[in-house]
């Protein structure tokens, strides 16, 4: 009888995999963060990615990309020394970061184009989003992304930072703009809302459809000093606050046509930059108005109590976070009299996507 309940089991279980199992579309086409003329890596229409990989010298390759914590997707070796593979299921749409690990060793896909994240400069790969619109590069008036380097005495060197200002800004010299202080995540750093974030893009979009008032947004690296992973609990909060502050924000007001005042100030933050934007925002409530967390964690009412009260708190993070506690933090702000507003975005997890769809809700509330 055991021996009957075991066999039909195991033929239910093959069966399961059977029914979850889905026909690979080959319909592939180059990922759009390719380099100029690679093929690889690919993507198909129903979100899977493929890869090849040249290593003839090599015994094992595998992409860190693929499902469910078996380490990534392993590629088989060709007779003509490449290696290739495709991901054993879809991926979430949007943008994700990889690596390969050749023969024990890490190293990066010459297939694609790089990007700050994870502490390192790690391979991307773009799987098109059904929402991609937003985000589009389209034929309407741009803003301008520029660098600085501001003074930072108390770090005694000079700190970049990347400054959006928005169409138009070069001509009408009279006009005075808010400014969002944006800040990225853990092991990224001011590249990132720009290059995996399309932020200018979401911008210039919002405004040529009359949906956001234009503004400028400043982004600058978040890390003062340097973490391994898993040692977060040990960043200090301190220095970073008195670069952005004392720094950073007198040297935007002097260099750029802001109105320098709390009401046209907002700071928000994608995971460890959520981290710092909750952590300054409570430390320093007479500077900004509008606060903004995206996978960021949480504010409570006992945290704003005896503060300034800001004009906008904004809570977000993907479906396949923790959206429950976006939605029950926003529902208890509101009980205590806050403007709250939760965000969550359907079919992403702890990814830009969710931060890319996240900013675009964000941008239209700020600064009305």
């Amino acid at each position: 009888m055991k021996l009957k309940q075991a066999l039909f089991l195991s033929v239910a279980v093959v069966a399961g995999h059977a029914c979850m199992a889905q026909d690979v579309t080959e319909d592939f086409k180059p990922s759009t963060l390719n380099q100029p003329g690679q093929e690889y890596p690919q993507v198909n229409s129903q979100r899977y990615a493929r890869f090849k990989i040249k290593a003839p010298e090599a015994d094992s390759v595998r992409v860190s990309l693929g499902l469910g914590g078996r380490g990534g997707t392993l590629l088989t070796k060709g007779a003509d020394g490449f290696f290739t593979g495709t991901t054993e299921g879809p991926m979430d749409e949007g943008f994700h970061y990889y690596h390969l690990t050749v023969d024990g060793g890490t190293f990066n896909d010459p297939g694609t184009l790089n990007f700050y994240g994870s502490t390192r400069w790690e391979s991307g790969i773009e799987i098109p989003a059904h929402d991609q619109d937003f985000y589009a590069l389209k034929d309407v008036p741009h803003g301008h992304v520029q660098q600085i380097l501001f003074p930072s005495k108390s770090t005694n060197t000079s700190r970049r930072a990347f400054v959006y200002t928005p169409p138009g800004y070069e001509k009408n010299k009279s006009e005075k703009y808010p400014v969002l202080y944006l800040q990225h995540g853990w092991g990224e750093d001011e590249t990132a809302w720009s290059n995996q974030g399309h932020a200018n893009l979401i911008m210039d979009n919002l405004i040529a459809e009359g949906k956001t008032k234009p503004f400028i947004i400043v982004m600058t690296y978040g890390m003062t000093n340097e973490l391994k992973w898993g040692h977060m609990k040990e960043f200090k909060i301190d220095p970073f606050q008195t670069v952005l502050i004392d720094e950073l924000i007198p040297y935007v007001d002097a260099h750029f046509r802001t109105i320098a005042d709390k009401e046209h100030r907002a700071m928000a933050g994608l995971s460890m930059g959520g981290m710092e934007t909750h952590t300054i925002t409570l430390n320093k409530p007479d500077v900004f108005s509008y606060y903004a967390l995206l996978s960021g964690g949480i504010y409570t009412p006992d945290e704003l109590k005896d503060k300034s009260k800001p004009k906008l708190i904004f809570i977000s993070c993907g479906s396949k976070e923790r959206p429950e506690a976006v939605k029950n933090a926003v529902t208890t702000l509101k009980g205590a009299g806050y403007n709250a507003v939760s965000y969550v975005s359907e079919n992403t997890a702890h990814e830009f996507l969710t931060w890319r769809r996240s900013l675009h809700e964000l941008a239209p509330l700020l600064f009305k």
